[in-house]
């Protein structure tokens, strides 16, 4: 939808009602637009499916928002307006039975993002989870296949660093406003998502991050993907939520095994129980959806620093890669002291072109 369009005000109102997506969409299809159902007579709302007279009052209500605050915003962070009418609305997510009927897009969709593939899993994340998190992605991502997740702490982050680690894209779908940095440490992440990829949400600008929101935005992950891939996730996890989203619509399901002695992977254990594909590599993924992709790895080689380094420490950067490697055979091939290696892997991480990870392991960030 483009901004000058004059509907885009009735869209951002009928989206400031908070009504769930299914009475939207009952509502759209009974009248047709935004601005017919603003326009309708109570009565006739009122014979809508679902619609309440409560319902009907924050429609009255929302008919008088003023929409130049959004329409700033939209203008300010070069936001994309995208509604289920819209052609380049994602076909996948407009086949679920209650699609957003509005979408800001912070960032950009492409014809790639038609191949993609959802990992989500606890906030709570083992160091485990998050190296397997990052290395299925990044793994994906050399296929040219589209990263889903949902900027959460945990597995959900280090999936999207996964993808960005190779250039790949990833798309981030929010529980909050798209322009809300949610959570505040991942605000950077954000940024990095947009700039290569496309950072999503169906929830009211500036909406803060609900609890509620998140079980709601779960079903957009998954209906975004041809898959869903829970790396780890308790029994309480909301990844399960999404893993149940991806049976209902019709999605693949995948998990990685844990540690059968911790309760992190015991909902991924139950979702294997209940025929979820067990997954060990990436392999696992594409052959069960039968993927036939290139790897895309000369297209996507690592790039120098842009940085300036001292000899020593582009010695040791050389060393590293995109898995993690511990320090001790750092050390023995850069050929030097501990206590510098333990210098210079201070320095690169500082220059924020390294990631230190549990147990004395360290990878390059790009």
């Amino acid at each position: 939808m483009q901004r000058d369009d004059p509907q885009l005000t009735w869209w951002l109102r009928l989206n400031r009602t908070g009504l769930e997506a299914r009475k939207q969409l009952s509502l759209l299809r009974r009248f047709g637009t935004p601005e017919a159902i603003f326009a309708a007579r109570d009565a006739d709302l009122l014979m809508t499916e679902r619609i309440t007279p409560v319902n009907v009052e924050r429609l009255r209500e929302c008919a008088r928002w003023d929409v130049r605050s959004d329409l700033a915003t939209i203008e300010r962070l070069n936001l994309t307006p995208l509604c289920i009418h819209d052609a380049d609305y994602p076909d996948r997510l407009r086949t679920i039975h209650d699609p957003p009927p509005l979408l800001f897009i912070y960032g950009r969709l492409t014809d790639a993002d038609r191949t993609s593939i959802a990992i989500v899993g606890t906030r709570n994340a083992s160091a485990y989870g998050k190296l397997v998190a990052e290395k299925l992605s990044s793994d994906l991502a050399r296929r040219g296949i589209t990263v889903v997740s949902g900027l959460a702490r945990g597995i959900d982050t280090a999936a999207h660093h996964g993808a960005l680690s190779v250039q790949g894209r990833t798309i981030a779908v929010c529980g909050c406003g798209v322009d809300i940095a949610y959570p505040t440490e991942n605000k950077d992440l954000r940024a990095k998502i947009a700039q290569s990829g496309a950072v999503l949400s169906e929830f009211p600008l500036s909406s803060a991050p609900e609890f509620w929101h998140f079980p709601v935005r779960n079903r957009v992950i998954s209906g975004l993907s041809l898959g869903v891939v829970v790396v780890e996730a308790p029994e309480n996890s909301g990844a399960l939520i999404t893993a149940d989203f991806a049976a209902e619509q019709g999605r693949e399901t995948f998990a990685v095994p844990g540690n059968v002695n911790s309760g992190k992977s015991k909902g991924c254990h139950r979702l294997i129980k209940d025929g979820a594909k067990l997954v060990e590599d990436v392999e696992d993924i594409v052959s069960e959806l039968g993927l036939r992709v290139q790897p895309r790895e000369t297209a996507i080689a690592p790039q120098p620093p842009a940085v300036p380094l001292v000899p020593v420490e582009t010695r040791v950067y050389q060393i590293l890669t995109l898995q993690p490697k511990h320090v001790d055979d750092i050390t023995r091939e850069a050929a030097l002291p501990i206590a510098q290696t333990h210098a210079v892997l201070l320095q690169l991480e500082i220059k924020g072109l390294i990631r230190r990870y549990p147990g004395g392991m360290f990878a390059r960030t790009t």
